[in-house]
């Protein structure tokens, strides 16, 4: 009776090792196959309105904001 109880021990740890190494490659399979690149969809850095906004206040022109001076074409 030990012996078949030990048995079924046994056989239920290589079912869980048999599960846990499926689970493994599975994961890696999943990993090596995925489209996501994150490189492609980093952040470039601040845009014009950031700089705009954040500009030193010498480029002021005549006491004026540069966002809100009228551009002559």
């Amino acid at each position: 009776m030990a012996t078949t109880r030990r048995s079924a021990s046994i056989e239920r740890r290589k079912g869980s090792a048999l599960a846990a190494d499926f689970a493994y490659l599975v994961r890696t399979l999943k990993t090596l196959l995925d489209p996501y690149r994150p490189e492609l969809h980093y952040m470039r850095g601040p845009g014009p309105k950031w700089h705009a906004k954040h500009r030193p206040a010498h480029a002021a022109h005549d006491g004026v904001p540069v966002g809100l001076q009228h551009m002559k074409a």
